[in-house]
């Protein structure tokens, strides 16, 4: 509903998967369930699954009562979702969606030449003197595929992505579901040189919040698009697996059209440069001031960002 700022040539289904989280989970469960000892071993996962944990504990469910889909179904129903929602705003799909990877990035020797990978490749070369966006929403597997297939693809591709804390932050990058999902994907894109607008997630995206009255108010019945989004945001999966039992007086962050809002209106997204850092193993930033340059966000006008939503969904009432 931005075509007056955005050309969209296609979208693309990366694979997600949460089950990476099982093993920590579980034996951070065990250790509150059980009221075990804390020691300084155990003492960070303890408090990054803490509230996890007790609304789990809350409502009855055990972490082995939990499905986690593997990426192969994760890409799969990305893949259906997003037909799903181009239906719903009654506009054709074909030619536009496309299949991604069924695994995470194992090597740089190794891309995974997907649907995705190849139609990132393609749109690179068919428009050479054009810019060519890729708004990350999810991990990046996609898209370093398609720079490991074919790098001279740096010449004219931006990726605009969202995850993790700002570069300047002490704190690990552990918890951020769209970094750690593919670490050596995560890696690339802040090392390999390719224009990089990153938005981090924690203390910036997590300002884009949204009420079930501002659902209410502005979203429900606001055509068959609308009612669908109510209808998730009345049923978010992520608060059943997480034991949310009350959902009433909750905010809901919806992190990642921050970079939807950049591609509409920069500044409400203001970012500067700095110097890309280096993402290490242990998923801390490094920083490296001799490296290449980047665009990094600072702040967000949430305001902004969800009126223009409203008015543009109003539309389809």
């Amino acid at each position: 509903m931005s075509g007056d700022k955005i050309d969209l040539l296609g979208v693309t289904a990366e694979p997600y998967s949460f089950q990476h989280h099982k093993e920590e989970l579980l034996e951070a469960f065990n250790i509150i369930k059980e009221k075990k000892e804390i020691s300084k071993d155990n003492i960070n996962l303890v408090n990054n699954y803490s509230d996890w944990v007790n609304g789990l504990i809350e409502s009855n469910i055990h972490p082995n009562d939990i499905y986690f889909d593997t990426p192969k179904e994760g890409v799969e129903k990305s893949y259906l979702e997003i037909i799903k929602i181009f239906d719903k705003l009654k506009i054709p799909h074909e030619g536009k969606v496309f299949r991604g990877s069924d695994q995470y990035l194992s090597s740089f020797d190794k891309p995974l030449i997907t649907e995705s990978s190849e139609f990132i490749v393609k749109s690179c070369l068919q428009y050479p003197d054009e810019k060519i966006y890729v708004c990350a929403i999810g991990c990046l597997t996609n898209i370093a595929s398609a720079l490991l297939m074919e790098p001279k693809i740096i010449n004219n591709l931006i990726v605009v992505w969202t995850s993790g804390f700002p570069t300047h932050s002490i704190n690990n990058n552990s918890h951020s579901f769209n970094l750690v999902q593919d670490i050596l994907s995560s890696q690339l894109l802040f090392e390999c040189g390719v224009a990089n607008v990153y938005h981090p997630g924690y203390n910036v995206g997590a300002q884009l919040t949204l009420s079930l009255p501002d659902m209410k108010e502005f979203v429900k019945g606001r055509g068959e698009i609308g009612n669908y989004l109510y209808e998730l945001y009345t049923n978010n999966p992520l608060h059943k697996q997480r034991g949310v039992i009350d959902q009433t007086w909750r905010t809901w962050v919806i992190w990642d059209v921050i970079t939807i809002a950049w591609m509409i209106d920069a500044s409400w997204v203001p970012s500067h440069i700095v110097s890309s850092p280096v993402l290490n193993d242990e998923l801390y930033w490094k920083r490296n001031n001799e490296s290449y340059p980047m665009r990094e966000a600072y702040g967000v006008n949430r305001d902004a960002i969800f009126h223009d939503f409203f008015t543009k969904i109003d539309k389809l009432k």
